[in-house]
């Protein structure tokens, strides 16, 4: 995302490591005042035993200093501590080594981030609302037949995207454009009247390039039971218009109850006829001929795209004044372009083209090609162990989104569609979604919030509502700084998954709360005889509770209390 993000209340590691990098910057000032003056950056080191933030900022001044980055970093740190001393007890230790200056956080400071998440709750970490609307658009699909595994990723990834958006205080409005002013409403018109004629005459021919799926003779069936044969000996230019326009409400009727069966909710169904019959494609148009982007040539008129960086000029109108694919294209990314401060679509496999096409598009209708980021959700194989299971639309070898539905379930469905880079082509594995082990991701992270929900109900009720005001202090091993400090990680995390357009971090971030949750289950009991110790690691398991919870709710998986 391109736009500045206002960041949330800052948290007390937030507020340690920005003293610090201040104090820091005071010192490079006045030990070498012809330093420039650049920002403090941190990261986590690889390996976390040097700590758990370090900074690379004596390297910047070997040339001034005309010393060892270690000597350098030695010297910064003692001009630190003596400006602030007080820092020790934000930091466990403050060592250069190497050259770096590494931190550990104190556990005092983690201890304080999981006493916010209980007193925030479920809201832990929000960003503020900000005066910003994005128009998402994602699994789009042509109304000719039921949803598949291409649109269940693009769901997945789409609605996932949009709670992390919405965390971080955008007003999201989310769209689905169906692609019903094509060819292909007429082949599937052409389809169905020849499923319906089946009925009466099982050998009449399919089109050649028809819709051969299973899901076509019902529909055919109900006209059948409506119409008898009505339209048997119609002509073709009172038939075809007719069954199109059945063919697709129908469809398009499933494929909406499809996605609010996967959990996934929509601001707009926008029809492209509606663009034609409204006049929004005309007014597309006319928006890039005033700015001088069109060329009439042999009776059709194009788009100038390679001034925008594209490999070819594009037609927009034919030579018969029918309006091309990339006609509606531009019709409804202007009408996004102008409701919307930021425009994000999430294409399907085999649309890299469209990347810089689109938002050379964006800049010719008056825009930045910031205005608008394009996500490209890779192919998948759908396999059943070693087994790869066929898809073929045209072949009517389909397996549809609600198969997968069936089969694994709405959690394991979505888990498994964010998992990989959007990016990168997803295999799916059946038969490990329906496992009920640690292998399966979505079972080892739901786990661990059972778990957590099983410990609740072996405590006494007084004690795990204490918890959540008790003090902390006594949360010191190694494994309970481990788990808060992952707490610590949400706001951080969504903030990540939004500038980089990258849901499946969330995935990862839920594998790793779970993995330090059980790390810690084993290695702390829970519900020991000492009060104030039970009470504190109590208030860990609620903190870590709420914080999975959050996490798979942004990925419109269930927390179940058992398993």
């Amino acid at each position: 995302m391109n736009p500045t993000i206002t960041k949330p209340q800052p948290l007390p590691h937030d507020d340690a490591l920005a003293t610090f990098a201040a104090t820091l910057q005071e010192a490079i000032g006045a030990v070498y005042p012809d330093a420039p003056q650049s920002a403090i950056a941190f990261e986590a080191p690889r390996n976390p035993q040097f700590g758990d933030f370090a900074t690379n900022a004596a390297f910047s001044l070997t040339r001034i200093a005309k010393r060892s980055p270690q000597d350098i970093a030695s010297a910064l740190v003692a001009a630190v501590l003596e400006r602030r001393p007080e820092l020790r007890e934000s930091f466990a230790e403050i060592t250069p080594t190497a050259g770096f200056i590494n931190l550990r956080i104190a556990p005092a400071i983690w201890q304080a981030v999981t006493a916010r998440v209980l007193s925030d709750g479920a809201k832990f970490g929000e960003f503020a609302a900000r005066n910003m609307r994005i128009s998402l658009e994602f699994g789009s699909a042509n109304p000719t037949g039921p949803l598949v595994v291409v649109q269940g990723r693009t769901c997945s990834l789409g609605a996932t995207l949009a709670n992390a958006m919405r965390y971080c205080g955008y007003d999201v409005f989310v769209e689905w454009i169906i692609n019903d002013a094509g060819g292909q409403l007429d082949t599937l018109g052409r389809s169905l009247y020849a499923r319906y004629r089946q009925i009466f005459d099982p050998a009449f021919p399919m089109p050649e390039e028809g819709y051969p799926g299973d899901y076509l003779p019902p529909i055919a069936q109900s006209i059948a039971d409506n119409d008898a044969d009505r339209w048997v000996n119609a002509p073709e230019d009172e038939w075809l218009p007719y069954f199109s326009k059945t063919g697709r409400d129908t469809l398009v009727a499933e494929q909406r109850e499809t996605v609010q069966r996967f959990g996934v909710g929509y601001d707009l169904w926008q029809s492209e006829k509606e663009l034609h019959d409204t006049g929004k494609i005309k007014a597309g148009l006319e928006r890039l001929k005033e700015a001088g982007h069109t060329y009439e040539q042999d009776d059709a008129l194009f788009f100038k795209a390679t001034e925008f960086g594209d490999d070819k000029d594009r037609v927009l109108v034919r030579r018969d004044g029918r309006p091309t694919y990339f006609a509606n294209d531009v019709a409804y990314h202007y009408e996004k372009l102008k409701r919307a401060d930021k425009v994000v679509d999430i294409l399907g496999p085999d649309h890299h083209g469209y990347i810089g096409r689109l938002k050379g598009l964006a800049e010719a209708l008056g825009y930045s090609r910031s205005h608008l980021d394009v996500m490209i959700a890779q192919q998948i194989t759908l396999v059943r162990g070693n087994e790869i299971v066929s898809m073929s639309k045209r072949a009517g070898h389909i397996v549809t989104l609600d198969d997968i539905i069936d089969e694994v379930g709405v959690d394991a469905a979505r888990f498994f569609f964010v998992m990989l880079a959007p990016e990168s082509p997803l295999t799916f594995d059946l038969e490990l979604a329906k496992e009920q082990s640690n292998e399966n991701p979505v079972y080892y992270v739901q786990y661990g919030h059972a778990r957590i929900a099983s410990v609740f109900k072996n405590a006494d009720a007084g004690d795990v509502e204490a918890a959540r005001t008790a003090s902390l202090e006594p949360l010191t091993n190694p494994a309970e700084i481990a788990l808060a400090r992952r707490l610590a990680e949400l706001p951080r995390v969504v903030e990540n998954v939004v500038e980089n357009l990258a849901p499946h971090r969330l995935t990862r971030y839920a594998r790793d709360i779970a993995t330090d949750f059980h790390q810690f289950y084993h290695e702390c009991r829970v519900l020991v005889d000492d009060r104030n110790l039970r009470f504190a690691r109590l208030g860990l398991c609620l903190a870590t509770q709420t914080i999975l919870a959050r996490t798979l709710s942004l990925m419109g998986v269930s927390a179940p209390e058992s398993m």
